[in-house]
């Protein structure tokens, strides 16, 4: 028998050092945090073998746990879910950053079963590990009920506070990679994407565009007379007005669309599956927010107020590469300026040279 026990704990050793040399491929082999996270815990699930698991990341603004991924009966619907700080098992570990072995959830009066409810299971053990990373808790792995709905034991714990360590440092170091790509693609001024990363999603999109038979549009505009700001506030001020420029059309804009600083007051709105006829709406709709605004507010000398001058050009009527696309867009724009400023024109297309440009004035106006 004691041979027996000991080729047995000989082999969970084995395989214990097969989970971590493949744990060791996968934070090397990509910087996505759901798919390093996806092969970790696979293999903890060959080794521990739980019903479920769920990864639960940290919201640091709220200090809120939500599920980031999650495999199992029911599990697809805990996805988005939140813990409030210190709200079940999970919540418990978070908050005081210590590892957790719950052999029966319904003694426990930490057991939160709001979960249980949303995705129409029955917990009955927990394994609970912090993800720490020097000394600050990233979030959380949990497994649910042990194999044939038994409970974890104190070396399922030991394997699975030894996983964690590896995976806090993965997560770490794909949301600094994400942070550095955020550096190269944002503009300090707006928050908004910069020049360099539009060329590259126009170029994506009027791929996928040429290939499924969609529109993509572009919205080119400028600020009216920014100059005068800075020369009569200073570039601090006309700093602010950038500012506030990108946080308008963050508002402003679907999800979709992709804003970008295009350089000095030059902005580019990159509009996919949209028609010219729907980017002539929103450019419309920018100009009326941005006459509207009130800026510089918080200034002794404010509020200023502006208007912008906006260009539209869609693919494939007006232009069939981006940076032709890029081009209509912009002479659409210095119609407006050679006209009267503040209003909005789309570009003539090529194919209907009958067609007159349409001016849009007194954006203003606009509801």
């Amino acid at each position: 028998m004691r041979g027996k026990d000991l080729l047995r704990e000989l082999q969970r050793t084995v395989d214990e050092l097969a989970v971590l040399n493949e744990i060791g491929k996968a934070l090397t082999s990509s910087l996505d945090i759901g798919e390093v996270m996806h092969v970790i815990l696979a293999k903890v699930s060959e080794l521990l073998k739980p019903s479920n698991w769920s990864l639960l990341l940290k919201d640091h603004t709220t200090s809120e746990l939500y599920f980031h991924a999650a495999v199992g009966e029911g599990s697809d619907r805990l996805l988005g879910m939140r813990l409030r700080p210190g709200e079940g098992i999970a919540g418990w570990v978070a908050q005081h950053n210590q590892p957790l072995l719950v052999p029966n959830v319904h003694a426990d009066p930490r057991f939160a079963s709001r979960f249980d409810k949303a995705s129409r299971f029955h917990t009955k053990s927990i394994l609970c590990v912090p993800l720490t990373f020097k000394e600050r808790t990233l979030g959380v792995i949990e497994l649910v009920n042990g194999p044939r709905d038994g409970a974890f034991g104190e070396e399922d714990l030991k394997i699975l506070s030894t996983v964690a360590e590896f995976s806090a440092i993965a997560i770490e170091n794909a949301r600094n990679f994400h942070k550095v790509q955020e550096l190269t693609v944002l503009d300090d001024h707006t928050g908004l994407f910069n020049s360099r990363h539009m060329k590259r999603q126009l170029e994506q999109e009027v791929m996928r565009a040429t290939r499924f038979g969609h529109p993509v549009s572009v919205i080119f505009f400028d600020l009216d007379h920014f100059k005068s700001v800075n020369d009569t506030h200073g570039h601090q001020a006309g700093s602010q007005v950038l500012h506030e420029i990108g946080r308008l059309l963050l508002k402003t804009l679907r999800s979709t669309d992709v804003p970008v600083r295009y350089g000095g007051d030059e902005f580019v709105v990159l509009m996919p599956e949209t028609s010219k006829d729907q980017a002539v709406a929103a450019a419309r709709r920018i100009g009326g927010e941005i006459a509207r605004q009130a800026f510089l507010g918080d200034k002794p000398y404010g509020p200023v107020k502006l208007t912008a001058s906006l260009g539209v050009a869609a693919f494939p009527d007006d232009a069939r590469d981006p940076e032709n696309l890029i081009r209509r867009a912009d002479e659409a724009m210095y119609h407006v300026k050679a006209s009267q400023r503040g209003g909005v024109f789309a570009a003539v297309s090529p194919k209907a040279p009958e067609r007159t440009g349409t001016l849009t004035a007194g954006v203003s106006s606009e509801p």
